[in-house]
C-alpha cells in the first residue's frame, strides 16, 4: 500500500474526538510553521506548538510530505466551502472579491511549502481534482443561487482561476500583496457585467 493509499484509507475512518482535535491542532500549527519557515520547518516545533508529542504527529503523518499534503487538502477544502457562505452573506461582487482575496492569501501561504508541494502533488489526477473544486467554487460565486449571474456570459470559471493563479505568481514573486489587490480589481472589471 502506498502512502497515498494509506492516507486515503485513514481519511475514511472517523477519528475519535480527541484524535480529531489533535489532528486539527497539528494541521493548524503546521500550516503556520510552513507559511513562516517554509518546508524546513521543524516537526518537533510543530508538535510542540500543537500541544502534542512528536510521536502523535508521526502516527498520524508518518512523513513531512503527508503532513504537507493534508494541510494543502484541508485549506483547499476550506477555501471551496467559503464560496457558498460568502454568496449567501454578501452582495455578489463583494463575495467574489472576498473569495479572490482569500485565494491570493491561500497561494501566498503556499509559497513557503512550494518545494514540498511539488513533491506531494505529482499526481495529475489530484491536481485536476483541485482545479475542478476551485473552479466550482468560483462558478458558485459567478452564478449565485438567487438572482442573475454577475459575470459576463463569456466568462468561464476556469479562466478566472487561471487569471488568479497568474496574479498570485506575479504578486508572490514581487512580494507585493497590494499589487494583487489592484490586479484583482482589474480582473473584476473584466468579469462583471456593466
Amino acid at each position: 500500500m502506498t502512502g497515498n493509499d494509506g492516507d486515503t484509507a485513514r481519511s475514511r475512518r472517523p477519528l475519535r474526538a480527541d484524535a480529531q482535535r489533535n489532528e486539527d491542532r497539528l494541521l493548524e500549527a503546521a500550516a503556520a510553521a510552513f507559511a513562516r519557515e517554509g518546508a524546513g520547518a521543524s516537526v518537533k516545533d510543530i508538535a510542540r506548538a500543537a500541544g502534542v508529542g512528536v510521536g502523535t504527529l508521526y502516527r498520524r503523518f508518518p512523513s513531512k510530505e503527508l503532513l504537507v499534503a493534508a494541510i494543502y487538502r484541508l485549506e483547499v477544502q476550506r477555501l471551496c466551502e467559503a464560496a457558498p457562505h460568502l454568496a449567501a452573506t454578501q452582495p455578489p461582487v463583494d463575495a467574489l472579491r472576498t473569495w479572490m482575496e482569500r485565494f491570493i492569501d491561500f497561494m501566498a501561504a503556499k509559497q513557503g511549502m512550494a518545494d514540498a508541494l511539488r513533491v506531494v502533488l505529482t499526481d495529475d489526477s489530484e491536481k485536476l481534482q483541485t482545479r475542478a473544486m476551485l473552479a466550482d467554487a468560483i462558478d458558485h460565486l459567478l452564478t449565485p443561487a438567487t438572482g442573475p449571474s454577475v459575470a459576463r456570459p463569456e466568462v468561464k470559471a476556469h479562466d478566472v482561476l487561471m487569471a488568479l493563479g497568474g496574479i498570485s505568481l506575479m504578486a508572490g514573486n514581487e512580494n507585493q500583496r497590494d499589487l494583487a489587490t489592484r490586479l484583482i480589481d482589474l480582473l473584476l472589471h473584466g468579469i462583471v457585467k456593466n
